[in-house]
């Protein structure tokens, strides 16, 4: 398999495939390095249209010598055309993809995936994580389908859906007094302590790499063809950066051709320290203290916020925000013209989406892909009072009266 090393982000500098995430000679991040100058287009792609009906049909850009056993059926969510959004907008060709097809429905399953059979392939029994929501639901289920003990750390103002989406599971869950920020301090302090797997502190190099496989199923369904233009939330920005890096891989290979396409970032204003820094045309994000409802994308401090700048720029793209009532409005425009019900970060992203189109961003031959990473039904408070209920009694009279006159709610 052609993974090869773990390698800092900043220095180059490269480690054997352990349990660490951070370099010890300039304290940069890592990741994972392949060599894929083995690979044959022709053989990969025949691999992957054979392969298992998940992510692991893409094992061969995945951390592992050998292809781990399946646990939870992982991926190959739904890429949906959707012409009535396009037309809302006054775009050309949109396209979403849905990542509330998970077994969480969530795209956090893809990275929990990876990160799991990681563990275990590392020899932990417990895995842990600190959780803006998602990644708790996912983290317990995951474990729980592997026999696995887990933790999983969230903020203690969570949405009551994604708790008790999460608790359900049998896993220790433990509610923090503090933002995302204080949690996941918490939990990289307990990582020191305790031989524990955190999914997304001492073993997030290879958890990251599972958000690969967004992007290469997004250019496998569209005939191994790139898009135009990628719409993504950013909350530590590794999902944003990850998709860029999915595509590049295809390309070095030779799987698909074409330049890297344009990457939009999608913040909520009341967390948008990237899409603060891109506005102020700074390289670095300054720390800022949530207060959204868009609660999954509430990290105050991301850890590839740098990063998620650097691909926003050289992709000539942007990053933006949008506001709680703009998050609201995104859900029901989703919602409306495409069915697909989502949580406040695909609030986000779609909202974000419509300011690019009323900017004039997108040229109107574009393919447009949104990526959506999870289901309303986590986060339920965002759309109450955002429609009207009729009541009536039971005759046609009262109907009639009440209801057949009544406006339908506008997108």
């Amino acid at each position: 398999m052609p993974v090869q090393a773990l390698q800092c982000k900043e220095c180059r500098e490269t480690y054997p495939l352990e349990a660490r995430y951070v370099c010890e000679r300039c304290f940069g991040p890592l990741e994972v390095a392949y060599d894929l100058s083995g690979l044959d287009a022709a053989s990969v792609k025949r691999r992957i249209q054979a392969g298992p009906q998940t992510i692991w049909r893409y094992a061969d850009f995945l951390p592992f010598e050998v292809r781990p056993a399946p646990g939870l059926p992982v991926g190959l969510t739904p890429l949906q055309r959707a012409p009535r959004l396009a037309e809302a907008l006054g775009l050309g060709e949109v396209w979403i993809k849905n990542d509330t097809a998970n077994p969480t429905h969530s795209f956090k399953d893809r990275v929990v995936a990876v990160a799991v059979a990681k563990a275990q392939e590392l020899g932990y029994e417990v895995v842990a994580c600190p959780s803006t929501g998602n990644l708790a639901n996912a983290v317990a289920a995951h474990s729980a389908a592997a026999g696995l003990d887990s933790y999983v750390f969230i903020p203690a103002d969570l949405e009551e859906q994604k708790v008790l989406a999460t608790g359900v599971y049998g896993t220790h869950l433990v509610a923090v007094r503090g933002t995302y920020d204080d949690v996941n301090r918490l939990c990289t302090e307990l990582s020191a302590d305790h031989d524990w797997a955190f999914v997304n502190v001492n073993v997030r190099p290879y958890y990251a790499e599972g958000s690969k496989t967004i992007a290469f199923e997004i250019a496998e369904q569209l005939g191994f063809e790139l898009p135009d233009r990628v719409v993504a939330p950013i909350a530590s920005g590794s999902l944003f950066t990850k998709i860029a890096r999915g595509f590049d891989e295809w390309r070095e290979v030779g799987l698909v051709s074409g330049e890297l396409p344009v990457f939009n970032g999608a913040q909520a204003e009341g967390c948008s320290p990237v899409a603060q820094a891109f506005e102020a045309g700074q390289d670095f994000c300054r720390p800022v203290k949530p207060d959204t409802i868009a609660k999954s994308l509430a990290i105050g401090n991301p850890a590839d916020g740098p990063y998620a700048l650097d691909l926003a720029r050289r992709s000539g793209g942007s990053i933006d925000s949008v506001t709680d009532d703009e998050v609201r409005d995104g859900i029901r425009l989703l919602a409306q013209t495409t069915g697909i019900f989502t949580e406040t970060a695909g609030g986000v992203t779609t909202a974000t989406l419509r300011k690019l189109a009323e900017r004039g961003d997108i040229g109107p031959d574009e393919r447009v892909v949104a990526v959506i990473t999870g289901d309303g039904l986590k986060t339920l408070d965002a759309v109450r009072g955002t429609f009207e209920k009729h009541e009536i009694d039971a005759s046609v009279e009262d109907f009639e009266n009440v209801v057949a006159g009544a406006p339908v709610g506008a997108v």
